[in-house]
This record gives C-alpha cells, sequence and structure tokens, in this order.
C-alpha cells in the first residue's frame, strides 16, 4: 500500500471516528433532562439545612428566634429551635414571628406533610404554624391556627393539600404566636421536616368552608373565593383542617358569558342576566362549596342621599366629603372571618364584605364629636339568598367614657337582594352614654345566616336644628406635657404673660366661657383675632400645633403663626364643624415662619369660633 493510499486511509478512520463521536454527542445533549431542583427534607435537624434563612416578621420582636443547645427533643438531637414570646406592652414588638426559608427552591412533591415535635413552658395555643411564605408571592402557604401546646413534647403534622405543585418551593416553616393573657412565654420546636406519610387519610378540600352560596351580582362586580381550606385525618385519628392559599386550587366557571374564575379564585361578572356557578378541584378531586352567580345585569345602586351636607358627618359615601377613616376592614384575628371585595362600578364605590362575622370600620386620627348628630343611617344589601330572618347587630364605640352602644334589627329573608336603608336613632343604641369620641362602628352577623353583604351611604346626621353652642367639653389632651409648649389649654401649663385679647383693631369680641367645667375660649363676631405670646417660643424641635374648634356658623376660618417681620402663614380649617374637631397641622405647613422665633397666632374667619387645648407638640 502506497504512503499517500495509507495517509487517505488514516484520515477517513479519524474523520468517521469524529463524526461517530460528534454524532453520540448529539444524541446524548439531546437525551439529557434539566437539572432539578434538591429534594432535601430536612429544615431543622440540629441545625440550620443547606441554604436556609430566617427573617422576623414586622412589628415581631426581631430576636424572638434562637437556637438551644440545653433543651432537645430527645438524647440524639443536640439542638432545638427557641421562640420567645414578649409580654403585651413589650417595646421591642407585639408578638413573636418570622419564616424559615431557602434562596434556591426545593422539590418537595414526593412528601405529603410538614413534621416536628413541639413543647412550652405553659400550656397554649399558638396563633398559626405552617409553610409556604417566602417572603415574596407566597403562592403555596399552607397552616393550622390555634395549635395547642403543652409542656410535653407532642409531634404534630401539617398535612400538604397537593404535594404535586411543590416543585419549586422556598418557604420552609413559619410561626406566629402572640402574649397567652399579656402574658409571655417560650416554646421550642424540634425535628422540622417534610415526610410522605402512610397514615394520612380521607382528605377534603372545600372553597367557601364548604358552603354552596347563591349570590345576586351585578356587571362589573368583582369576588374572591375564600374560606378556603383541606382537611386530613392523621394517624390519632384527629381530623386536622389545613387554611390553603388558592393556588391550590383549580377554579372552573359554568359560564364564562356571565362570569370567568381566575387562578386566584377572583370572580368578575362580566354579562348578564344569567347565572353562572363556580367550583373547584385540589389535585382532581372535588372541592366541597360553590358560589352561584345570579347577575341581574346593569348595578343597582344605592339611594342617593340628599341630606343637608352640613348636617352629616360622613365615614363612607361618594355624596360627602368623608373624614378621615383608618380603615374599612381591619381583620380583627384571629376571630375575625370578614373578608373584604370592594368594587367600583360607574364611579359608585361599594363596600363588598364577604365569609361575614363582624367587621369594624375605625376612625381614630382624629375620633368623631357625633354630640349634635341625632342618627346613624347605613344602607346595606344582602346579595345571597336568606335561608330564614337575619339578624343584623350594629354597634357605635366611644373611645372617651361612652363606652359602646348597640342596635339589633331583624332583616326579613324577603328583603335580601335588595338595598335596605338603615336610620337609627343614637338614643336606640343601648348601652352608649356618651358619643363625644366616636372612633368605631362594628357590624355583626348576630344570628350567623348572612354570608356578606355590600355597604354604601354609611354617615351620622343631624335631623333636628342643630345646636349653636358646644354641649361638652373639647376632648381632654393626653400628650405628656413634657412634649408640650401650650398656649391655651386647662390640661397643661400655658405660656406665662400671654395676651389672648391683645388690641389689634379687631371687632372680634373675646370671652371665656366654661363648658363642663373646662375653660373655653369663645370668638363671637369673628373677623380676625390675635394671640400675643407671653415671650417668643422655639417649636423648632416640636412637630404639630394642636387645636380643638368647633363652630356651628362659620364658612371661614383660618390660623396662622407668626414670627418678627412680620411673617405669617395661615392654614385654612374646615368650618362649620359637626361638633369638636381635634387637629394636628404639620409645623412645616407654616413655612417660612421662623419657627425658633414663634411670637404670635392669629385668626381670621367669620361666625362664633370655640376654641380649645391650643398648644405645640
Amino acid at each position: 500500500m502506497s504512503t499517500t493510499i495509507r495517509t487517505r486511509l488514516m484520515k477517513f478512520v479519524h474523520v468517521g471516528i469524529l463524526a461517530a463521536l460528534l454524532g453520540a454527542c448529539q444524541r446524548d445533549l439531546a437525551d439529557l433532562q434539566p437539572v432539578g431542583n434538591p429534594t432535601n427534607p430536612e429544615v431543622f435537624i440540629n441545625t440550620f439545612s443547606p441554604g436556609l434563612n430566617y427573617a422576623a416578621f414586622g412589628g415581631s420582636v426581631p430576636t424572638a428566634f434562637d437556637v438551644d443547645n440545653s433543651v432537645t427533643y430527645n438524647s440524639i438531637s443536640t439542638t432545638s429551635m427557641r421562640f420567645e414570646v414578649p409580654d403585651a406592652g413589650d417595646p421591642r414588638g407585639a408578638y413573636a414571628g418570622g419564616t424559615f426559608f431557602t434562596g434556591t427552591g426545593r422539590d418537595l412533591s414526593g412528601y405529603n406533610a410538614l413534621t416536628f415535635w413541639m413543647k412550652a413552658s405553659q400550656a397554649a395555643n399558638i396563633d398559626v404554624l405552617g409553610f409556604g411564605n417566602d417572603l415574596g408571592a407566597n403562592k403555596y402557604q399552607a397552616s393550622i391556627a390555634g395549635v395547642p401546646v403543652t409542656t410535653n413534647w407532642q409531634k404534630y403534622i401539617i398535612p400538604i393539600p397537593d404535594p404535586t405543585k411543590l416543585t419549586d418551593e422556598r418557604g420552609m416553616f413559619f410561626y406566629s404566636e402572640g402574649p397567652e393573657n399579656d402574658r409571655g412565654y417560650t416554646f421550642w420546636i424540634d425535628e422540622v421536616k417534610f415526610e410522605k406519610l402512610g397514615t394520612l387519610a380521607h382528605p377534603q378540600h372545600a372553597i367557601l368552608n364548604g358552603q354552596d352560596q347563591v349570590e345576586t351580582s351585578f356587571l362589573g362586580v368583582t369576588k374572591s373565593i375564600g374560606g378556603l381550606n383541606s382537611t386530613f385525618n392523621l394517624p390519632s385519628g384527629i381530623n386536622q383542617t389545613v387554611n390553603v392559599t388558592p393556588a391550590y386550587f383549580e377554579y372552573v366557571s359554568s359560564n364564562e358569558s356571565v362570569a370567568t374564575v381566575d387562578a386566584s379564585g377572583l370572580v368578575s361578572v362580566i354579562g348578564g342576566p344569567g347565572s353562572a356557578k363556580i367550583t373547584a378541584t385540589v389535585g382532581g378531586t372535588a372541592a366541597k362549596g360553590s358560589l352561584t352567580i345570579q347577575s341581574v345585569g346593569n348595578f343597582q345602586p344605592a339611594p342617593v342621599p340628599t341630606r343637608d351636607p352640613a348636617k352629616v358627618i360622613s365615614f363612607f359615601s361618594d355624596a360627602y366629603t368623608n373624614v378621615p377613616v383608618d380603615y374599612y376592614n381591619g381583620y380583627w384575628a384571629p376571630f375575625q372571618t370578614t373578608l373584604s371585595a370592594d368594587f367600583e362600578v360607574n364611579g359608585d364605590h361599594v363596600l363588598n364584605y364577604t365569609e361575614f362575622n363582624f367587621v369594624g370600620i375605625q376612625f381614630s386620627s382624629p375620633t368623631v364629636d357625633a354630640t349634635a348628630m341625632t342618627h346613624l343611617h347605613a344602607d346595606i344589601y344582602l346579595p345571597n339568598t336568606l335561608p330564614a330572618n337575619a339578624s343584623f347587630k350594629i354597634e357605635v364605640v366611644d373611645n372617651g367614657t361612652g363606652g359602646t352602644g348597640a342596635f339589633t334589627t331583624s332583616i326579613p329573608a324577603a328583603q335580601s337582594q335588595q338595598w335596605i336603608s338603615l336610620d337609627i336613632p343614637f338614643s336606640n343604641f343601648t348601652g352608649l352614654s356618651n358619643r363625644s369620641k366616636l372612633w368605631q362602628i362594628i357590624f355583626v352577623d348576630e344570628g350567623g345566616n348572612i354570608p356578606g353583604f355590600y355597604a354604601d351611604n354609611i354617615y351620622l346626621y343631624s335631623a333636628g336644628t342643630p345646636p349653636t353652642t358646644p354641649t361638652t367639653a373639647a376632648p381632654s389632651p393626653t400628650v405628656p406635657p413634657a412634649n408640650v409648649i401650650s398656649v391655651f389649654s386647662n390640661v397643661y401649663t400655658n405660656i406665662p404673660g400671654t395676651d389672648l385679647n391683645p388690641n389689634w383693631g379687631q371687632a372680634t369680641v373675646v370671652t371665656q366661657v366654661p363648658i363642663q367645667g373646662n375653660n373655653t375660649l369663645k370668638y363671637a363676631g369673628l373677623n380676625y383675632q390675635g394671640i400675643q405670646l407671653g415671650s417668643a417660643q422655639n417649636v423648632s424641635t416640636k412637630n404639630f400645633l394642636h387645636l380643638d374648634f368647633w363652630s356651628a356658623n362659620s364658612s371661614s376660618l383660618k390660623v396662622y403663626l407668626i414670627s418678627p417681620g412680620p411673617v405669617e402663614t395661615p392654614v385654612t380649617l374646615t368650618v362649620p364643624t359637626s361638633g369638636w374637631t381635634s387637629i394636628d397641622i404639620p409645623l412645616s405647613s407654616f413655612a417660612p415662619v421662623a419657627l425658633n422665633n414663634v411670637i404670635q397666632l392669629k385668626f381670621d374667619g367669620n361666625g362664633d369660633i370655640y376654641l380649645d387645648n391650643i398648644y405645640f407638640r
């Protein structure tokens, strides 16, 4: 064989081998599968599992969690997780709470429960324990509530509603617990891990707490499906109910031309008249409960109020200017179940309460003086068909000495699915002795048969002639004296030498009148009026000018701070008032007044004005 032929043959062989190798590599690459997430089931076994992090919840004691080297579940375990629950009023935080999470997701689809051992320094009921809180979407969160714990080690099981969902989970464990009877205590948790248990039985899933609800609705209304839970029979024979998030469920609408439902359980009414039934499954198993939407088409609004705005204090209405409200649903856990799904149709805002047992509206900054008001008004609409007459209770709460007043009304089943206007005299609120510091209105399902309701036009009003002078004293201040520079108040030591009626050529008649034994400054026929401070005041370390003011007939009122120059800046106050108005004006609103050299205050406007508790804080 010639050298040339031998060389060509060797090249051919090399090329063939290379091609075969490349072909093999191509086949191997095509057959490769993506690397999955780790399947490590351990959370805390003697120490943090790899990649585990801890974050305290907002408002909790940041140091509540620690690793304990002396208290453990058994002799094999060398450490445990220790949680210190604070006493009520602890300045470090109101409760103990946080989450253990990983930076990289884990595939937990091969397990069906989170298990752990737990004991405490005393018998208690822990508010919430669970998994799935990843400080993000918390998509697949599951938890148990009111968990009883004793001074002995016991094993706890939190079943996973649908393990196939947990292929990329980062929320390994979370907890939240407050003081028991205002006192703190300690609890320990050990051997936290995910397991595949063969002893979990009879899974049952539910939406709307397993109820079949029928609800009248309208175009444009949205509603979140609540009452989500899964129940499993544990090895002990006890049924364990787990509160879960919507992503575990697959939702279906029987008529998507009337109502659609998305993956989060949000139902949107898009058509009508007609009906649609919303159902759900978990892992292919039908969930108990359903929501039948009976759309009547266009929204039926509540009656438009016609009362004189000057005689109204409004909390929720598009017809009036509402006073500041802290919230329309504070969600007072753990006993409240009521959720909110408020909606707006054609510019009309409506409160929508679902899963109703009770709910509170709070307005604490400032409270409301309703002394001049005679009635509470509310429009309510019960969208569900009632099985029997409903017992609907309304409570009004005074933050001072007035206590709580309660009024209960019966709503016949025939009056459901229509607006009902309630006009309740304050004299009907049993137990209310004073209403000068109202701060809460609470709605209660007294009979347990009102699944939800809409609310609109919640306001107080005066049905008669309002008083022309205050009948109650201004609210008594509670700010510590050390934080106050007082101009006029019975509660504090006022700036010595202050002239409350300097001669500036004004027409205002100035007097001091006693109201319930409290000295009150009265400006009759105001055009303008000054206050000359006994000495220049440096208020630059304070934040607010506080005033309590009352007027039945003023249509214009301004307050000024004045520094040498003179440099003066007004702030407009809202008049007339409905009882005493308490206001804290940021001192920054008076710029460019020199706050380190304030020498005077001034008021201008009209009508008769009553003033009290004028101070910097």
